[in-house]
């Protein structure tokens, strides 16, 4: 019988089936809903399982939030999950949950060799820890521990920590996000809401009227998708320098993350950003930033450093965390 799984996130929540086909993991019945369009996950999975008729008794749910004693408040949604009310609405036997950059970090198991995008490849051979940065909606970070045979994926909330400036640019890019927001985490800035704020702080910095820029983007209900996608056709400058900070801020924080994990076997970007943006993290801003760590740069170096292509990894991860239970 296939296991039920979901990604839920701030902006869209994933529901399919996953069994089990030649040895490897396949899903199936794979259907997104808006999340905002619903009141809670339980009415997401109801519908799911009315309209595709599936029956299933194990259920696996990365949800974007920590996760404690099978209960979650998602970051970016007014929800609180409770694993055992799930049971009891949807007819589950079992039903748990994992946060979802947990989830990505089981899956980079089931990943094929087409699923990732090389960033830079490391030392060949390398082994050890590897560790997981996703920028989507919010920022999010795992940690997979290497026990000499296998690793053993964890959830934490890294992208929560402080942002801390390296310049005179970002010291005012501080400043502004502080005037909005008081305390600046990472993911203010590694996000796509995070997009948002840096091409208005570029405007503000460049002391441009914002009428300078394209009204396109400035009008859009996606500001951070406009953004990037203004600096891609580059008809927007300011856009184009927003990208430009956004990646070497992406470059900076995934090289903290992969120091505190000491990831030598490998960082893996997750996430939509990072895919959709592709050509602009390959031309050198981002490994330019995530290298530079003074005398620890060979260490960085040696660290395969891959951008995850299949967006069904924390499908494929919470039902590999199912199997495991």
């Amino acid at each position: 019988m296939p296991i039920l799984v979901a990604d839920i996130g701030g902006t869209k929540t994933s529901l399919a089936l996953v069994g089990s086909a030649g040895g490897r993991l396949r899903i199936t019945a794979e259907q997104r809903y808006a999340s905002r369009d619903f009141a809670s996950l339980e009415d997401i999975v109801l519908r799911y399982l009315s309209e595709t008729g599936a029956v299933c008794h194990l259920g696996g749910f990365a949800v974007a939030g920590p996760v404690q004693d099978e209960r979650s408040r998602i970051t970016n949604l007014p929800w609180e999950i409770d694993a055992r009310g799930l049971q009891r609405q949807t007819g589950l036997r079992s039903a748990r949950l994992l946060n979802d950059l947990e989830a990505v970090a089981w899956g980079i198991a089931a990943l094929a060799p087409g699923d990732l995008a090389v960033l830079h490849p490391g030392e060949a051979g390398a082994v050890g820890n590897a560790c997981v940065v996703a920028a989507g909606t919010g920022l999010g970070e795992a940690g997979l521990y290497w026990d000499g045979e296998r690793h053993h994926p964890f959830a934490t909330e890294g992208g929560h920590c402080d942002f801390a400036p390296s310049d005179e640019r970002e010291v005012a890019l501080l400043g502004f996000l502080q005037r909005r927001y008081g305390r600046v985490s990472w993911e203010r800035v590694v996000s796509g809401m995070g997009i948002a704020d840096l091409f208005a702080f570029v405007l503000e910095w460049r002391g441009g009227d914002p009428s300078a820029a394209p009204l396109e983007v400035l009008a859009a209900a996606d500001v951070g998708a406009a953004v990037a996608s203004g600096a891609a056709s580059g008809i927007c400058p300011a856009c184009g320098e927003a990208m430009d900070l956004f990646v070497a801020l992406y470059g900076r924080e995934a090289g903290n993350m992969a120091l505190k994990h000491m990831a030598l076997g490998g960082v893996y970007l997750g996430g939509g950003i990072a895919p959709k943006n592709l050509e602009l993290l390959r031309r050198g801003a981002f490994l330019d930033a995530f290298f530079a760590k003074g005398r620890m740069e060979g260490l960085m170096r040696r660290m395969p450093v891959k951008v995850i292509l299949n967006q069904q990894a924390p499908l494929l991860g919470a039902a590999r965390f199912m199997l495991a239970a």
